[in-house]
């Protein structure tokens, strides 16, 4: 999640000056102690039912960190219970004013501040994103939404109306209920954050489970909602597997709202399970194919560089990455040129040097799944200019990969890679440019980078997209709402918007009795 900064200086240049990434820049825990490793269940830690574990594992080395208590169905179910138990009329956590959950949540937002350094290290070791990634970019977005949702927890109200007749009517804005909530490996914190906080704002009870792949910074935030002074059964934690924990969360009975993130083909499976069981609410975030337009009348620096981080922030692993560059046939040579250029200098290495750019994707099967699409554009044609294979003997490393002259119909051009390949298409006419952009199934994010604000004006207007962006990519911010169009998703996260899943709309008239005459 990158922020304007961005734009305009090599990323080597953003780390020092931007973000002043020298010697204030905190310290990493390289090897920070692993304190919550257990299910949360009414504020209590506990074992799973089955008594199994699950390894989470170091993607920069393949090394296991440690074993995590591994959720399934009867663990689900004794959550489920607690959440419900926590959301009844008339329980401490419905008799709690608003802005006292508003205080609670600014409470978390102070402890994930003061455990910023550690949580940032967790990450990194779980997840292989950069350190300074972790705790100067994800955190910060972490905190803010975190404390905007806790403003926004005394001011959710609903309208008297005006009807016919000698009636007071008027609606209420009420919680859902108990919320199941799904989170993704990209972006396990800040994913967390988006979901829980304008759940707990609006006043419902949450069932979460992070991914097996990267739950330690989630149950971490666990400790600090028991800290911050959260009431029993408000949010509990499960971590497990998705087809047995997940699925177990989207297919229950008990569960009123489901929010899940990752993949479009997972989507389907959840949307289905949570439409077979008791027609829960659902809120997804899916997978992406971004067009990212580049027009020759561009500032080109702007556009490469800002096209650079679009496509590689993260690993590549983005739901909204700009991976199908739309560049205009006049300066085609160029921006491929400065691009590759670029992506050949970037470092990769051990996530908690300063330095390195780039860490590993998150396991063996996404690198092979990678390598494999890779080897697709190499046979379909496309010219490879850089990168194009794993980067060195440990973890899971895949080297900046450069592709041009990449035709639409190609498997690169129409599947989501998520990883560092970036695919760039020319254009001819802005005649033709609108219907190639849009045909995808996808409908994330879209960008232009433009001087001439008709066009930009005219092209956003046209893109089926949820986002934006127009001479920028990866801004984000707590008050803007985030989601796709088309299979890319269903619903908002982040603003007001971002509210609206989280409440019921209820409608109340009272017959006004009149004076007799």
């Amino acid at each position: 999640m990158l922020r304007h900064i961005f734009k305009r200086v090599p990323r080597t240049e953003v780390r020092i000056s931007a973000f002043n990434f020298s010697s204030a820049s905190p310290a990493p825990q390289t090897e920070p102690d692993i304190h919550c490793t257990k299910i949360l269940i009414n504020n209590e830690w506990q074992k799973s039912v089955s008594g199994k574990t699950f390894p989470t594992v170091n993607p920069a080395t393949g090394s296991v960190i440690a074993h995590v208590e591994e959720g399934g169905v009867e663990d689900v179910n004794k959550a489920v219970q607690a959440a419900r138990h926590a959301f009844q009329f008339g329980s401490p956590w419905r008799r709690l004013d608003a802005s006292e959950r508003g205080r609670l949540l600014n409470r978390l937002a102070d402890l994930i501040e003061r455990d910023r350094n550690y949580l940032a290290s967790l990450e990194t070791l779980d997840n292989g994103k950069p350190f300074l990634d972790s705790y100067h970019v994800d955190l910060d977005l972490v905190l803010k939404v975190f404390r905007y949702y806790a403003g926004f927890a005394d001011k959710i109200s609903g309208k008297t109306l005006t009807v016919d007749g000698n009636y007071f009517s008027y609606t209420r804005h009420e919680p859902v209920g108990v919320c199941g909530q799904i989170i993704p490996w990209n972006f396990p914190l800040l994913m967390q954050a988006w979901k829980l906080a304008p759940a707990l704002a609006a006043g419902n009870t949450v069932v979460l489970k992070p991914a097996e792949q990267t739950p330690l910074s989630a149950l971490y935030v666990g400790q600090l909602i028991r800290e911050a002074g959260f009431p029993p059964g408000v949010v509990n934690i499960v971590p497990g597997y998705g087809p047995s924990a997940g699925g177990s969360i989207a297919k229950h009975m008990e569960v009123d709202k489901l929010a899940f993130t990752g993949s479009t083909e997972v989507g389907k499976i959840v949307m289905k399970e949570a439409a077979e069981s008791n027609l829960k609410r659902i809120t997804l975030e899916l997978g992406g194919k971004s067009p990212n337009i580049i027009f020759q009348d561009a500032d080109m620096d702007n556009a490469i560089q800002s096209s650079h981080l679009g496509l590689f922030f993260n690993q590549g692993q983005c739901c909204c990455a700009g991976s199908r560059i739309f560049v205009e046939e006049k300066i085609y040579d160029q921006f491929v040129e400065k691009s590759a250029e670029i992506a050949k200098k970037r470092i990769l290495g051990n996530p908690f040097d300063p330095k390195t750019q780039q860490g590993p994707q998150i396991d063996g099967e996404q690198m092979n799944k990678i390598l494999d699409l890779i080897e697709s554009g190499k046979s379909e044609g496309a010219k490879m200019l850089c990168g194009g294979g794993r980067h060195g003997d440990q973890g899971y490393f895949v080297s900046p990969t450069v592709f041009a002259d990449v035709k639409d119909d190609m498997r690169i051009a129409n599947e989501e890679i998520f990883g560092p390949v970036m695919q760039i298409i020319k254009f001819k006419t802005v005649e033709e440019l609108l219907e190639r952009a849009n045909k995808t199934m996808y409908g994330l994010a879209a960008s232009l980078f433009t001087k001439d604000i008709d066009k930009a004006m005219y092209f956003s207007n046209g893109l089926r997209a949820g986002t934006v962006w127009i001479n920028c990519y990866d801004v984000f911010s707590a008050q803007a709402p985030f989601g796709g169009f088309k299979m890319s998703g269903i619903g908002r996260e982040l603003g007001e918007y971002g509210l609206q899943a989280y409440s019921e709309i209820k409608t109340v008239t009272m017959k006004v009795p009149q004076k007799n005459s």
